[in-house]
């Protein structure tokens, strides 16, 4: 098989967020090259690592790459999307776990795959599914989403400020002729945008790539409806490291953490604040982590990434 090159960005300083227990459970969310899920294995004794993805290939690269440990009992390789956590560490007898890990976004491989359509530098058919079983692709939501759809997902997701001329301009291109790979649909964007604008901020079509690859994944429902259920099978003592690299992610990751990690609105006045009033959960590292300089020289993908960790302290 060929060589599935990726490296993990924040890699030593998400495994230290988690404070590994070499006796507990853990769950990596996004198995990917299998950077993390090599290096908790590594530290395991009698606990056991659940590594989750729903892409196919990096399934079958693990099944090679982490051999060993997973003969040793150590990795279990779980297909799925992270989105039904709960329901499928159930199905091995899982009801709650010592830590996991998310490092989202698409990863180096599969940008790098130029048939899996996510790149705007690689004339592709439109296809940008991290599961390429779904029936939900590009080419669908390119073609036959309605405008008022469009200008929704590449303002909400992408931050594209010129979202309305861009949705147009799709709209009346795929009035002529089926728009079919990400060459045309870069060009496409690209003419919908003033002149003036192009000349900075890097590539054209970046943030509606962006927008529609979270749209075809439902990546920000995926999180939220993950996070949540990661929060709740969470021990005493067990945390959560995610590293995000665009800022809705980061922000969606930010205020669930602020949300469970603060205390509820309680009456002024209060000399002590109830026991059952105090929250289950207290943020590890108040600012997120970011790469070091010399990570961020090795790796230009390393640029926007930020890890935060949190750690239930008290149960229900």
């Amino acid at each position: 098989m060929a060589e599935f090159k990726h490296v993990t960005v924040l890699l030593h300083e998400a495994v230290k967020g988690l404070a590994i227990d070499p006796n507990g459970i853990y769950v990596d969310a996004t198995l990917g090259g299998g950077g993390h899920s090599s290096l908790i294995a590594s530290r395991l004794k009698s606990g056991r690592l659940y590594s989750f993805d729903q892409d196919q290939t990096a399934i079958d690269y693990n099944r090679q790459h982490l051999q060993n440990v997973i003969a040793a009992g150590r990795v279990v390789l779980i297909k799925d999307n992270f989105r039904h956590l709960k329901a499928a560490l159930a199905n091995h007898g899982v009801t709650s776990i010592s830590g996991i890990v998310y490092d989202l976004g698409v990863s180096s491989p599969q940008f790098d795959d130029a048939a899996r359509g996510f790149s705007y530098q690689h004339d592709a058919p439109l296809d940008m599914r991290m599961n390429q079983q779904q029936q939900l692709s590009a080419k669908e939501v390119v073609n036959e989403w309605p405008y008022q759809r469009l200008e929704k997902i590449l303002y909400r997701y992408g931050e594209e400020r010129f979202a309305p001329q861009i949705a147009r301009n799709i709209e009346r291109h795929r009035q002529h002729q089926f728009i079919e790979t990400t060459g045309e649909l870069a060009e496409i964007v690209k003419e919908a945008i003033p002149a003036a604008a192009r000349r900075h901020g890097g590539h054209p079509a970046k943030k509606s790539f962006q927008a529609i690859r979270i749209a075809v994944n439902d990546e920000l429902g995926a999180l939220e409806e993950s996070l949540e259920q990661a929060l709740d099978l969470l021990q005493v003592g067990g945390r959560i490291s995610v590293i995000t690299f665009q800022s809705l992610e980061d922000r969606l990751v930010k205020t669930i953490f602020h949300e469970k990690s603060s205390l509820p609105n309680l009456p002024q006045g209060l000399p002590v604040i109830p026991a059952g009033m105090q929250p289950h959960f207290k943020l590890v590292n108040k600012k997120p982590v970011l790469p070091t300089p010399a990570e961020l020289e090795a790796n230009h993908r390393a640029h926007s990434a930020k890890l935060r960790v949190i750690e239930r302290i008290k149960k229900n």
